[in-house]
């Protein structure tokens, strides 16, 4: 297989950057701090450097001295980080908080049809029956993850179910690309954009999901998955630009790059380890590390973002300011790249 082209000392320097300004960073718990830990949490596994787990360990013990927030699909993003705590650590505490929040999807979560999650950001009733993209991070993820290291097949069936579903509701079969979110009461993808970010959660968390779960072959869920993620990188590489990025609309030339969603993809190609890729991955390399700036700030990513009514509402978020998940899906990338050549593909499938 073919190698990817980068320099490993400025890919780290990179990282410690992006650490650095992270922690300067006032996130509280919700999902941008999900996002943001997460990818630290990545480069802490990829490196083991000590310092970006005791900044994990102070900050987030500081966040849950101070009291743990009404739980959402969007809070639950945090469960990300603390996988990562309690299997550095060994301390309960942390499992306890993991447990809550998956009684919370389990139990009291919204949801519709067939056991579709429901996206929420608050403890009102947000987006009646719609499902968006970002959930597949923020909770499908993330049950996953902990299905499989506490061995829960139940866990693991609903995560799997939510992976399924929103393949169903939010993949065009024809084009490859996911839209934003789906609203079931209207039966219709709302304004019907193909979200940059959105297609960023899809295919992170897809490119994931073999490297997780033991015997995944055996799961026809996982068959699904494997499908469209394979359908979608296909058509993500063909909208790639000159610069190794994507845009925040992926089809409209005239909309910027958004470099969350270009290191969320870049990531996703990385991890799915096919040969095909390797010239847009390089791209992505060289794209997304001129985007870190001196001070470790990961530069031109959007605003949060509902499912906007036209074009302008996506096309007018501010990418002027720092951004959590930003930080996070930068790191996301950069620790997959320092690890491409520890993956393995998925062969045939």
């Amino acid at each position: 297989m073919g190698k990817l082209t980068f320099d490993r000392v400025q890919m780290e320097d990179a990282i410690d950057r992006i650490f650095e300004r992270t922690k300067r960073m006032d996130l509280s718990w919700d999902w941008p701090c999900g996002v943001a830990y997460y990818g630290l949490a990545e480069a802490y596994e990829i490196t083991k450097k000590k310092e970006y787990l005791d900044f994990l360990k102070d900050r987030v013990d500081e966040l849950m001295e101070l009291g743990l927030p009404v739980w959402t699909v969007n809070t639950c993003a945090m469960g990300h980080c603390l996988i990562t705590l309690y299997e550095a650590t060994g301390e309960e505490k942390y499992m306890d908080v993991i447990q809550s929040k998956v009684a919370y999807l389990r139990q009291e979560a919204l949801r519709f049809a067939d056991q579709v999650l429901q996206h929420t950001v608050s403890a009102s009733n947000d987006f009646p029956e719609q499902c968006w993209a970002d959930t597949l991070f923020m909770a499908a993820f993330f049950l996953l993850r902990v299905g499989v290291m506490t061995k829960d097949g139940d866990l693991i069936k609903d995560a799997l179910n939510q992976y399924y579903w929103h393949i169903q509701y939010l993949q065009n079969e024809k084009t490859g690309l996911w839209y934003h979110g789906y609203n079931h009461m209207t039966k219709d993808h709302m304004s019907g954009f193909y979200w940059g970010r959105a297609n960023c959660w899809a295919a992170y968390t897809m490119s994931k999901v073999g490297h997780i779960l033991p015997e995944c072959y055996l799961y026809p869920e996982y068959l699904e998955i494997v499908g469209s993620l394979n359908e979608q990188l296909s058509a993500l590489k063909q909208l790639q630009t000159e610069n190794g990025l994507w845009r925040t609309i992926l089809d409209d030339e005239e909309s910027y790059e958004e470099l969350s969603a270009s290191a969320g993809i870049a990531a996703a190609m990385t991890i799915k380890g096919n040969p095909l890729h390797i010239k847009y991955i390089n791209k992505s390399i060289k794209g997304v590390l001129s985007h870190v700036d001196t001070d470790g700030r990961l530069t031109d990513v959007s605003g949060g973002t509902a499912v906007m009514k036209d074009r302008d509402g996506y096309r007018n978020i501010s990418k002027k300011w720092i951004q959590g998940w930003g930080q996070g899906m930068a790191l996301a990338f950069f620790a997959a790249v320092l690890n491409f050549e520890n993956v393995a593909g998925d062969g045939a499938l």
